[in-house]
């Protein structure tokens, strides 16, 4: 069964050590294609390549992807902080600067230059990174299951909607079937009749094989056995690919596009009114259809 785009996923929790307190958090709505954006803190921006291999191996390919990660230290261990020195020095030349061309009060200390967080940088030995993933990993896989499971669920809903709509439709071509080969059966008569009035005022005349062709070739225009086989054989994909378990969400949009063709087609050909009404409905349930399939994985 097909997938939903929209999906909410969350867990949190303490690492075994307690060092490390976890929330992962990941969240979709409808896109073309797979774009995932990972908001996490820069001492952990190592982990962005690791959480887009998390995500294909659980088989999201499409949709606007959020994933954050929280990670609150409660307790520190080995961490090396660094100092820009290049960025220290300019940033205490600008201070200076600063101080001896308005005369301003010498403060510039060492608190005062540490302040600027933007001097220090954080460093992780090799292998705290390990260890840290695989404190973080379990709790961003639970994360993911849950949104997996919503996806699910979520796809499973869609899918029997789109079918019950499929089905209203197909009982409208099949209506329409009835319909057209009650029109097409007078076609011939009604035609001829027709032909010979219009003749008759105009004091034109033609031979009998003549306007009995130009009934059974404008009869066959307006027939719309082809179309109908079509539509037929274009729903049997439908149904296909809904209980498939692959992600098909752009094959049925295409689908739903050669559907909207014939049914339009249909529609040129309808010289009966409730044929015209038929029509109508059906394109009116193919639109919800197509709005419905935009959220398909």
């Amino acid at each position: 069964m097909l997938k939903s785009m929209t999906a909410f996923g969350r867990a949190r929790r303490m690492s075994p050590d307690e060092s490390l307190d976890i929330t992962a958090e990941i969240k979709s709505v409808n896109s073309r294609y797979l774009d995932s954006t990972i908001k996490i803190s820069r001492m952990y921006s190592f982990l962005e390549e690791k959480v887009k291999s998390h995500l294909a191996e659980a088989g999201i390919t499409r949709g606007k992807v959020e994933i954050y990660i929280g990670v609150d230290v409660i307790k520190k261990s080995g961490l090396e902080v660094m100092v820009d020195t290049e960025a220290a020095r300019s940033y205490i030349n600008a201070l200076e600067t600063l101080r001896d061309t308005f005369g301003l009060k010498d403060d510039i200390s060492v608190m005062r230059v540490a302040s600027n967080h933007d001097l220090f940088t954080t460093k992780k030995p090799d292998d705290d990174i390990e260890r840290d993933w695989e404190m973080i990993r379990p709790v961003l896989d639970e994360a993911i299951a849950g949104f997996v499971a919503m996806r699910a669920s979520e796809g499973e809903n869609l899918c029997r909607d789109l079918l019950e709509k499929a089905e209203g439709i197909k009982a409208s071509a099949a209506r329409v079937k009835e319909l057209s080969a009650a029109d097409i059966s007078g076609y011939p008569a009604k035609l001829e009749q027709r032909i010979r009035q219009l003749l008759k005022d105009f004091d034109v005349e033609t031979t009998e094989q003549r306007i009995l062709t130009e009934a059974a070739i404008y009869a066959d225009k307006a027939a719309i056995d082809e179309e109908l086989v079509r539509l037929d054989s274009h729903f049997k994909a439908f149904e296909e690919i809904i209980n498939s378990n692959e992600a098909a969400g752009r094959k049925l949009d295409f689908l739903v596009q050669e559907i909207n063709r014939e049914i339009n087609t249909i529609g040129s050909k309808a010289g009966n009114s409730e044929i015209a009404h038929l029509v109508v409905d059906m394109k009116t349930e193919l639109e919800k259809i197509r709005e419905q399939v935009q959220n398909l994985e």
